[in-house]
Parts: structure tokens; C-alpha cells; sequence
């Protein structure tokens, strides 16, 4: 017979790059009275920090928003400001926009696959737990996500906080011989995505299926990564213009964060919500693995997002590889941009997904008013969610210890962050 009790569970600190948080559920009688994602960060005032700066600032200072996704905020500044100014970019440099994008998303998604969210599935505290039963695999996954690194420095001059994007290009570019150098290290790199991709398959995780709505940029050629519009998964498309038609912030009492809806409901963006949208975009090569472990997309199943993360470190790969065949060293790595007052938008796809900037500037090239939409805050209210339908799904009447090692698994399935790897929740428990 089931055990109809009364549990608090308050768990004061999750720490994240962005802030602090913290988690409360209260169970009472068997079922969930309360449930609630608090962020309690101080506010950072980015935003404000940009007003008045000129437009050759703002991919530099955006940069030290994340440390793990600087060339997400760079790039996605620079395409709303190129697309307001007129710039048309050199097809060099909108194709190594991509491959810059590509060593970000291989390095982030590594460092959760192996730091975050994995030992969670093995029973292990953290990554040196799960390094003395799987040594192979972590250290196959630090190599991974080292030449993640290694691309990202490669355009731009550095791994953390970068500094080689600028308004209309780059403001270098990489010799050939660096590049030969790197195409040699994806090639030998992809036989190891697709062993990491069958490894993560074999994780066995919590069989939980929801309906939720997925959104992800598309685009009509690619798999979205930093260029297409806005889609959902109930057939929505829009323009980065548009977002606000759509998408509502809202404060709550108990959050400092923002946040959003999608009419009126929560919503996914990651690598799960890209892959559910996306996947007919992906290679033959990999659209046959996935068959051959037997990943039906689009998927239910929030569980499902560690495997996306490893498939789109393969696709990251694939890409770069494909688009630095053939290299050149271009005349000029940019080209000239002349301000002009106006609203710039864009979105692209960060890590943890969907990133949105807003700019109104002025006549100079300098900002009057910016907003940004990170991928943590739109998926808020879908964690929230999430943690009340799998923790029913998994049964409340387990130890406090299990189902707070269940709530870990779940927040940790959506955020990236390095500083989630530590024990991030720590409980105090009162019974009724």
C-alpha cells in the first residue's frame, strides 16, 4: 500500500554560472501541493550595461554573459546588428560564423554529457566517480570537448570569452595550415562521436514520456544552428521579428529570473526541442545510427536530451569538417558596416537553445535600449513542469534521498552549466 505523507523538501542552493537558485516541493498526502523553481540571482544589469555603448563593443561585451556559450551572445549580437546596418557578409565569413558555432556547441554539450548529467545515470556523485568505472569514456569526452575548445580558439583567439568575432566578419583569419591541422583533428574525432552516440543510447534512463511543445530555429536547407527563422512544434514559423506575438516573460513572486510562455504555456528549447524539429536536416550517416539504436524522433521523452546533445557533437563535427574542406585565406576577414538608428533583431541557437537579442540604436551606432532572451529562462517553466510530471511518474512516496536525486536528474537534463557538476542540491527535510 502506498504511503500517503506530508514531505518538505527545501533545497537552499543550486549554483549556476548565471546565479543562484533553489528548489521547494512540499508533498502532502500522496500528492504535490507545491513545486517551485526559485531563482534568486541578483541582477546583473547586462542589458543596461550596453546602453549608450558603440556597436563595435557590443560582441565583445556580450561574450562575458556565459562562459560556456560566449560565441552563442557574439554571434547572435552581430547578425541583428549586420542585418539592421545592410552588412552582406563575405560567404567565407558567413560559413565560419557556422564552424565557430560548431566548436561551441561540440565543447558545451561534452562537458554536460560527461561532468553534468551522466554520472547521474551510474549512480555516481560526480565525473571522478563516474571516471573510475567508465575511464575510457570521460576521458573520450575531455578529448571531445578539448577540440571543441581548440575551434573555438581557432576563430576566435581564444576558447573562454573570445574575441575574434567583429560587425560585418571576423577580425582575423586562421592560416591554412591551422586549418589542415584541425580538419585532421575532426576526421579522427567523428568515430568517437559515433561510439560516444551508442554509449549515451545504452545509458539507461527513466522511460518518461510528456507533451510539451518543442521550438527551435529552422531553416529550409541546414539544421538550424545560427541562422532560420522561429519554429514550434504545432507548425508555428516566424520571424526573429515576431517573437514577441508569440512569447510572453513574466516575473513570478518567488524568481528573480524571468519567466516565458508560449500562448500561454510552457515550452522546450535545447537540443531535444532542435532534434524533434530538425532531424530530417541531419546527414545520412547519422540518420542511419540513429535507426540502428533505435531513436524515434520527434521524442516524448526529456531523458532523450542527453543523447541529443551527443548526436549534435557528431553533426558539429560532420559540419565543420565539411565547410573547412577546401579553406581559404580571404582577402579581407570582414567587411565595412555603416550605423544606422533602427531595431536589430536576431536569434540563433545557443547550447541549451533558443537565444534572442533586441537593440534599438541610435544614428551614431550606439545603443539606446538592448534585450536578451536566454535559453535558461524560456526553459523555466518547462522545468517546472517537467519536475511535477516525472516526479508523479516516478512515485512520491519514494525516500526523500531518491526523490531528490530524481529532481537533480531533471534540472540537470536542461542546463549546461559547469557549476551544476558539484552537489547543487542540498536538502533540509520536514515531515508532517
Amino acid at each position: 500500500m502506498t504511503e500517503r505523507r506530508s514531505v518538505a523538501i527545501h533545497v537552499p542552493v543550486l549554483a549556476r554560472v548565471e546565479g543562484e537558485g533553489a528548489l521547494d516541493l512540499r508533498i502532502e498526502q500522496g500528492d504535490i501541493a507545491e513545486l517551485r523553481l526559485r531563482i534568486f540571482e541578483p541582477p546583473r544589469f547586462f542589458e543596461k550595461f550596453l546602453e549608450g555603448r558603440h556597436y563595435t563593443e557590443i560582441p565583445d561585451m556580450v561574450a562575458r554573459i556565459c562562459g560556456i556559450c560566449p560565441v552563442a551572445y557574439q554571434v547572435t549580437a552581430a547578425q541583428a546588428l549586420e542585418d539592421l546596418f545592410g552588412v552582406e557578409l563575405d560567404p567565407w565569413a558567413r560559413v565560419m560564423r557556422r564552424v565557430f558555432y560548431c566548436g561551441e556547441w561540440i565543447q558545451s554539450h561534452s562537458l554536460h554529457i560527461h561532468l553534468l548529467a551522466a554520472p547521474d545515470f551510474f549512480g555516481c556523485g560526480n565525473a571522478i566517480e563516474l571516471a573510475r568505472i567508465a575511464p575510457d569514456e570521460v576521458r573520450r569526452g575531455l578529448r571531445i570537448q578539448g577540440l571543441g575548445n581548440e575551434l573555438m580558439d581557432l576563430f576566435g583567439a581564444r576558447s573562454v570569452h573570445p574575441v575574434g568575432v567583429r560587425i560585418g566578419g571576423f577580425h582575423g583569419a586562421p592560416s591554412l595550415a591551422r586549418i589542415l591541422d584541425m580538419r585532421d583533428k575532426l576526421r579522427a574525432a567523428l568515430p568517437e562521436a559515433e561510439a560516444l552516440i551508442r554509449w549515451a543510447a545504452a545509458i539507461p534512463v527513466p522511460q518518461d514520456d510528456q507533451v510539451f511543445v518543442s521550438v527551435a530555429t529552422r531553416h529550409p536547407a541546414d539544421y538550424a544552428i545560427e541562422r532560420g527563422d522561429i519554429g514550434a512544434s504545432d507548425g508555428l514559423r516566424i520571424g526573429a521579428e515576431a517573437f514577441d506575438a508569440h512569447f510572453i516573460e513574466r516575473h513570478e513572486p518567488y524568481s528573480t529570473a524571468l519567466f516565458s510562455t508560449y500562448h500561454q504555456q510552457p515550452y522546450l528549447v535545447g537540443p531535444l526541442a532542435r532534434l524533434n524539429l530538425n532531424h530530417e536536416y541531419l546527414p545520412g550517416a547519422i540518420r542511419a545510427l540513429l535507426a540502428d539504436i533505435g531513436l524515434v524522433l520527434p521524442s516524448r521523452n526529456l531523458f532523450h536530451s542527453l543523447l541529443a546533445r551527443a548526436v549534435e557533437i557528431w553533426l558539429a563535427l560532420y559540419e565543420a569538417l565539411r565547410l573547412l574542406d577546401g579553406y581559404r585565406v580571404p582577402d579581407s576577414p570582414w567587411v565595412p558596416a555603416t550605423p544606422r538608428a533602427g531595431v536589430a533583431i536576431g536569434c540563433t541557437e545557443a547550447p541549451r537553445g533558443l537565444l534572442w537579442h533586441r537593440y534599438e540604436m541610435d544614428d551614431a551606432g550606439c545603443v539606446i535600449n538592448a534585450r536578451i532572451v536566454p535559453p535558461t529562462s524560456q526553459n523555466q517553466g518547462r522545468i517546472e513542469e517537467d519536475l511535477r510530471l516525472s516526479l508523479l511518474n516516478f512515485g512520491l512516496d519514494h525516500p526523500d534521498d531518491a526523490l531528490r536525486l530524481h529532481c537533480e536528474k531533471v534540472i540537470r537534463n536542461y542546463d549546461p552549466c559547469i557549476s551544476c557538476a558539484t552537489h547543487f542540491l542540498r536538502l533540509n527535510v520536514a515531515r508532517a
